[in-house]
């Protein structure tokens, strides 16, 4: 015949079962362990739509750029020794145009960018102009201008201009990202580059 339990065993395992069906505090722990993961979303989310963004912005500003090129003349483009400097004149109003579309828009602070150094002509009547900004970050602003696109397509080829604008976007994630997996790591920065083709008009 087998003993009967002592009545303090009886009691602790009866407190034992009442405390693995109790409920209180399960709502915070479940918070802390779903909280990291809500701001990995939260912030991916921020950070991927910012930097489609700035990808419609630096689009739209390429287009415009290629629009003003488009209607510029010819005459002062012709095939030289490269090296830095101010470029032809017909090329400025195409550089003022792109700046003023990413100042306009946001993607660059008023007055955080210096003076443009075009470098050129190199192939097909091209020419590149970068320019220092500052801000929270130091970037790099690239615009290229090529004169001399042909088309493919025809007869008679089409003449025209490719205008290239390239600007870092600078990701918030990778600081996120940790939360969930510490040590990995993500590229802080990606390059923005976008282009518009246009035919010349002159």
């Amino acid at each position: 015949m087998a003993c009967p339990s002592p009545p303090r065993w009886n009691n602790l395992k009866w407190a034992g079962k009442r405390l693995m069906r109790r409920t209180e505090g399960s709502a915070v722990l479940e918070f802390s362990i779903t909280l990291p993961l809500l701001v990995v979303f939260v912030v991916g989310i921020y950070d991927f739509s910012g930097a489609f963004n700035q990808k419609q912005k630096i689009e739209q500003a390429a287009q415009e750029g290629a629009i003003v090129a488009g209607a510029q003349p010819m005459s002062d483009i012709a095939p030289g020794t490269a090296g830095p400097g101010t470029g032809p004149g017909s090329l400025q109003p195409v550089v003022s145009a792109v700046f003023n579309s990413l100042t306009g828009s946001g993607v660059l602070a008023q007055g955080a960018c210096g003076a443009f150094i075009g470098f050129g002509p190199g192939p097909g009547l091209t020419w590149t102009y970068t320019s220092s900004c500052s801000g929270t970050f130091t970037d790099t602003l690239t615009i290229t201008i090529n004169r001399g696109w042909v088309s493919s397509t025809g007869p008679p080829p089409a003449v025209g201009t490719i205008v290239t604008v390239s600007y870092p976007y600078h990701w918030r994630f990778n600081s996120a990202i940790q939360l969930l997996f510490p040590g990995a790591n993500y590229a802080l920065q990606t390059s923005v580059t976008e282009s518009a083709t246009v035919h010349n008009q002159m």
